[in-house]
């Protein structure tokens, strides 16, 4: 056997690069490249590897490694998680930073792949810099939190361990049910060894992503339950889009006279004026939607994980006949609300479905025109919402209807957190796939504006906006610098309340007066963060970092700055200052939070006891 004498670091490289994923016979290159901050942990390794490679992985220069990893994930998501970033960083704190956005990348089944360097196998220069030391447990180090929202860990304490971990590691991340965050713990000095490799270790690999086929008795099982049903309601789920399922999904509604509702990772699955889509389901859901799943008698679950916001903290289908049929690559989601599991791709499933269901000529039991007259009284509220005025000044949901009908249709909007993805998911009019980038999952602060950037690297041919709040924006915008350094640009679209507002809001939902969520001085007086609001001034921090920037305090003024921003060659920041408490809720949504059953506030004891109620009537399980 023919072997090459590399440095494991080299040879993680050299095998990174020639790792393909083929779906529906497209063939694509997976690991795009790498994204990085040096340090001690792995400048002399990986990043020596990474100065003198010969292959085609491009590196890029982050600028805080959580954000790094968000702009990955984010790439990946675009992607339809088809093509990936690696993310390598030292150890210590600059590990440890990356931890918040793996756990991101996991739950909302996103392959990212991280190298963080490790301490010193050889343990010689004991304790290295930085290195955490657990006197109970000396294997113990920075990168070991990591395998809690890892779907893959290992750790390299010798060169030859790589073939085996590496080999895994891209198993799980080409897997549409597994995938998530990958961690390959590099010890430092392991990443400079040397090894004589065999050379087929370096063969081009292509992962063929065949689409999971739906059994055909769980097909049967499924028609059967749906026999008789007169209300079904499909939930589309992120699956949809990561199947390419679009079109499947609207075929199969139209053949039966079945509303759809979208979950945040679904939304953009069908054009918002379909006739059968209802809008949003949820908690931040659209009226018609909750309406529907209310009166529904069958839910048809198709790539959704059914996340409490989803379901409405299980309150959201109130008909005790209904059951669940769920659509899904994962066996673990397939399997949820006690419904008939279909575990398969989307397309495929709906595919067959569709055709078992057509030999037994099945239809809806909806009467003419009340799917249609559900959605034009929320088109008209959306209306409503997009036009409203405040005597205060500018109302969030009339800038979001400025901004929505303002950019063009195709253009890609990235948000994450706060009272704005609510408002997204409820009011945003979506007309084509892949145009609205949601991560909801785990509704990272601070995501927003790295994704986009990762957005961006993804969809060079089309504009992308963060939706951020200041809140999120003051947590994380650091990335909004590497997209100058590599000439990507989107716009930064900066919704300016004075703070965490929407949980602000969540606290007076709940009988709380409010605390410690707004930007507001601390009085002298008092003691408290209640004196005036700190004056922040965005658009000026955005030009010193070197991006363009507007601020825009009306409709006028906003539809002016969007098209500016839209001729501008560089990433633009667009500070937009809206009144506090101006988003939406409610629409026949409840979402649980522990409301305390001890307070002095009488106001706090009824929404505790209006919680228990809600409980009471929500599913167990």
């Amino acid at each position: 056997m023919s072997t090459i004498r590399l440095t494991m670091a080299q040879a993680l490289l050299r095998f990174l690069d020639q790792q393909y994923v083929s779906v529906d016979g497209q063939e694509t290159k997976f690991v795009r490249g790498v994204m990085g901050i040096f340090g001690h942990g792995n400048v002399t390794g990986l990043g020596e590897a990474l100065e003198r490679s010969a292959g085609d992985l491009t590196y890029i220069q982050g600028k805080n490694e959580q954000g790094m990893v968000h702009a990955a994930a984010a790439y990946a998501k675009q992607q339809n998680r088809r093509q990936i970033y690696a993310c390598t960083t030292s150890i210590g704190p600059g590990a440890l930073n990356m931890v918040t956005a793996a756990a991101t990348a996991t739950v909302n089944r996103i392959p990212v792949l991280l190298l963080p360097g490790d301490n010193f196998a050889s343990r010689q220069p004991d304790p290295v810099l930085q290195q955490l030391e657990v006197v109970s447990d000396y294997t113990v180090s920075a990168t070991d939190p990591f395998k809690s929202v890892s779907k893959y860990w290992d750790r390299i304490v010798r060169p030859e361990q790589l073939m085996s971990a590496a080999v895994q590691a891209m198993r799980v991340l080409t897997d549409p049910a597994e995938t998530g965050a990958v961690t390959l713990a590099l010890p430092q000095d392991v990443q400079a060894e040397a090894y004589d490799y065999p050379e087929a270790f370096f063969d081009k690999k292509v992962h063929y992503l065949d689409r999971r086929p739906p059994a055909r008795e769980a097909v049967n099982r499924a028609v059967a339950c749906m026999v008789g049903k007169q209300r079904p309601l499909i939930i589309a789920g992120g699956g949809v889009l990561y199947a390419d399922a679009t079109k499947e999904l609207m075929e199969f509604a139209a053949a039966f006279g079945i509303p759809v509702a979208e979950t945040q990772a679904g939304k953009s699955s069908l054009p918002w004026n379909h006739p059968l889509n209802v809008g949003a389901i949820g908690v931040t859901g659209a009226l018609a939607a909750n309406v529907l799943a209310k009166q529904a008698d069958l839910i048809i679950g198709v790539g959704t994980r059914y996340s409490d916001f989803t379901t409405a903290s299980k309150s959201a289908f109130a008909n005790p006949k209904v059951q669940f049929i769920n659509i899904n690559v994962s066996g673990f989601d397939s399997s949820k609300l006690s419904g008939i599991s279909i575990t398969a791709d989307a397309k495929e499933a709906l595919s067959a479905l569709k055709d078992a269901l057509t030999a037994q000529r099945y239809v809806s039991g909806y009467e003419t025109g009340y799917i249609g007259s559900l959605k034009a009284e929320w088109d008209g509220e959306v209306d409503r919402l997009y036009n409203a005025e405040c005597e205060e000044g500018f109302a969030q949901t009339r800038a979001l209807g400025v901004i929505n009908q303002t950019i063009d249709p195709s253009a890609v909007i990235v948000c994450a957190a706060g009272s704005l993805p609510g408002d997204l998911h409820r009011l945003w009019r979506s007309s084509e796939p892949k145009t609205y980038h949601m991560e909801y999952g785990f509704s990272c602060m601070g995501y927003e504006v790295s994704g986009a950037f990762g957005a961006a690297l993804a969809e060079p041919n089309r504009e992308v906006y963060a939706v951020v709040g200041d809140g999120s924006y003051l947590m994380l915008h650091s990335e909004m610098v590497t997209s100058l350094q590599e000439g990507r640009k989107f716009t930064v679209l900066l919704f300016d309340n004075h703070g965490f507002q929407c949980i602000h809001n969540l606290q007076r939902g709940h009988g709380s007066d409010g605390f410690g969520n707004e930007f507001r001085y601390r009085e002298a007086a008092s003691g408290k963060l209640t004196g005036e609001y700190m004056p922040i001034n965005f658009a000026a921090h955005a030009r010193s970092l070197g991006l363009k920037a507007y601020k825009a305090s009306t409709p006028e003024e906003l539809k002016e700055a969007l098209l500016k921003a839209k001729e501008e060659t560089v990433t633009t920041l667009i500070e937009i200052p809206v009144v506090p408490g101006t988003n939406t809720q409610g629409y026949e949504s409840w979402w649980q939070v522990g409301v305390p059953e001890v307070s002095e506030s009488e106001k706090v004891i009824a929404a505790h006891e209006e919680m228990k109620k809600n409980i009471q009537a929500a599913r167990p399980i």
